[in-house]
């Protein structure tokens, strides 16, 4: 159910705020049900996997082609080691919502100019720099680009919605859940 969530909010994204889901500047909408894995470790993997559809759907839509599997792999690990970064560090609220922010920021920058060149883009967004030569330059525009996206859905998003799932029954059924199954 996870997977599907974050899916078909990466999908909903894309047909409403176009290349917002994907890209140099994006707002996933979907990362922020991230927060899901601040209530249990089984969220992690979910996530993830929701992540790996996502841009898998992608490829098909946007036409990436086999450039758009650099999304698929490392996108997905990014959100992997982002939710286990918010698990792990769910005690603190403020602090676990980081996780996310961290590993996309660091990450999908290391990707991102392979996949604009391969899909026609000459320039580092918003800039007249070219690719050619300037990973530093890229790797630094996607950092920041990545950071503030993620960081906007994150608490700007995320946090009312882990608030707001905090006082249902959700954490304590997640919790059930997980003891019936140990």
């Amino acid at each position: 159910m996870i997977a599907a969530t974050y899916a078909a909010l990466t999908l909903v994204t894309m047909l409403f705020l176009g290349s917002l889901a994907w890209g140099p500047v994006q707002f996933r909408v979907s990362e922020a049900v991230c927060v899901l894995a601040l209530f249990t470790a089984d969220a992690v993997p979910g996530l993830a996997l929701g992540c790996v559809i996502a841009n898998l759907a992608n490829i098909a839509l946007s036409g990436t082609g086999m450039l758009g599997m650099l999304d698929v792999v490392f996108g997905g690990l990014a959100t992997l080691v982002g939710a286990w970064l918010t698990w792990r560090l769910r005690a603190r609220l403020t602090l676990a919502l980081l996780g996310p922010v961290l590993a996309n920021a660091l990450i999908v920058p290391a990707y991102l100019p392979l996949l604009l060149r391969g899909v026609g883009f000459y320039t580092i967004p918003f800039t007249s720099i070219a690719l050619d030569g300037a990973y530093p330059a890229m790797y630094l525009f996607g950092l920041v680009a990545t950071a503030l996206g993620e960081a906007v859905v994150m608490y700007v998003l995320g946090l009312p919605l882990a608030r707001a799932l905090r006082r249902t029954p959700l954490p304590g059924k997640l919790k059930d859940d997980a003891a019936t199954r140990a």
